[in-house]
């Protein structure tokens, strides 16, 4: 038969733990095209062959059409609906309230109800507006022009553990070509690698800031790593979720050329140079609008993929062994322990049915040496209902002697 020992409440014991894994995201992976997945289901009509777009674009840690990949983040922008960015560009509204604007820009609904998703999930109101730091209501604390990076769970788990996140970006573009009176082909020059200008964002101080907890969950301030007064962003701690504030993440005002998806019907030709239906120009001296900045004009006029593929490939570098970005996730282990105590006089012996003598009596001693002393080797603990069914069980490293001289609790 065997013996038992009762556990009370008193054995019993939860506890809660943390892991801390270190995550090192390179930038060929947010600049590389195999890297960097799009989910082409915007599509545009009327003007023109039209405009495809995706609504965001996932970065994995290496080609995405390998089972073995992994999603890291998805990338997106937003703009918030009642910014001047947007009032500024909007032609009024339709019967039902739908905001209107010219065919010269792009996906702004889009741009706008992003945004409102972020807002709806982490602020609890799609109206709401984001600032840097949070609390604040100073209007150059808004962020209006948001880029988004929302980390996957594989990498974010339970949460991201506070002052161990840095992002290094570039603040000013590469400002080659693109305007008339060049010799060029007028490429993509949006999407050319930053050479200088680079920006440490961190979290340091998030720590010894009061702590805040809202409705999305942990939340702190992002700033430049060379002027902490600097704020650049949000990162919400338990949802994953990086939000920059492109207004002071890069260099707004900055010159910006280059050729983004437009609705074009024809072709055009500037200076020797076919740009092709479907595209136009941007920051060129004889298409009209010779001081296109970053903000606002490539946000409003450029689909969401022009801006994430600008931000990919130029903003983050494409170095195949830099940082681009890093953090320490945490996993939270919630554990039960178990004590299980066998006092000096309980566990002597075995209580194995098969353990007997020619008398049918269990052995206890060696029958040969009256003298000697009752004990086992235990190798092996069951945990029992009270109606004596096997729950779990537990293997000792090693056998442990139990004798009528110790209590022993594994």
């Amino acid at each position: 038969m065997a013996v038992y020992q009762r556990i009370t409440d008193a054995d019993v014991k939860s506890t809660k733990s943390t892991l801390n894994q270190l995550i090192d995201i390179v930038q060929a992976d947010i600049s590389g095209s195999t890297t960097r997945q799009k989910f082409q289901v915007f599509v545009t009509g009327g003007l023109g062959p039209g405009v495809t777009s995706s609504l965001f674009q996932t970065i994995y840690d290496q080609n995405f059409t390998l089972q073995t990949a992994n999603p890291i983040f998805d990338m997106t922008v937003g703009l918030y609906y009642s910014s001047s960015i947007v009032t500024g560009s909007s032609t009024g509204e339709d019967a039902n309230g739908k905001l209107l604007f010219p065919s010269q820009t792009l996906m702004m609904r889009e741009k706008i109800n992003v945004y409102k998703q972020f807002a709806q999930l982490l602020l609890g109101d799609a109206n709401g507006r984001f600032y840097s730091p949070y609390g604040s209501t100073t209007a150059t604390d808004s962020i209006d022009a948001a880029l988004f990076l929302s980390t996957k769970r594989l990498f974010a788990r339970d949460s991201i553990k506070r002052e161990t996140v840095a992002l290094k970006i570039y603040a000013t573009a590469s400002n080659t070509g693109g305007e008339a009176g060049s010799t060029n082909t007028f490429p993509d020059n949006l999407h050319l690698t930053s050479t200088g200008s680079a920006m440490v964002i961190t979290d340091i101080g998030a720590n010894s800031q009061q702590q805040k907890n809202v409705y999305g969950g942990g939340v702190g301030r992002l700033v430049n790593s060379a002027n902490t007064t600097d704020s650049v962003g949000l990162i919400y701690y338990d949802e994953g979720i990086v939000i920059l504030n492109m207004s002071n993440a890069i260099s707004g005002t900055q010159h910006a050329s280059g050729s983004i998806d437009a609705m074009t019907a024809t072709s055009q030709v500037v200076d020797a140079a076919t740009i092709a239906a479907g595209k136009t120009l941007l920051g060129e001296r004889s298409t009209g609008n010779p001081n296109a900045t970053f903000i606002e004009d490539f946000m409003v006029s450029a689909s969401i993929d022009n801006i994430i593929d600008h931000f990919a490939s130029c903003r983050f570098q494409s170095g195949s062994a830099l940082t681009a970005m890093t953090f320490q996730n945490q996993t939270n282990i919630n554990s039960t322990l178990f004590f299980c105590r066998a006092p000096a006089d309980s566990f002597n012996y075995s209580s194995n049915p098969t353990y007997i003598d020619s008398q049918n009596k269990l052995v206890v001693i060696d029958p040969a040496n009256p003298n000697s002393r009752a004990f086992t080797m235990p190798t092996t603990i069951g945990l029992y209902d009270g109606n004596e069914n096997l729950l779990a069980v537990a293997k000792l490293s090693r056998p442990v002697e139990k004798n009528d001289s110790k209590d022993i609790t594994f």
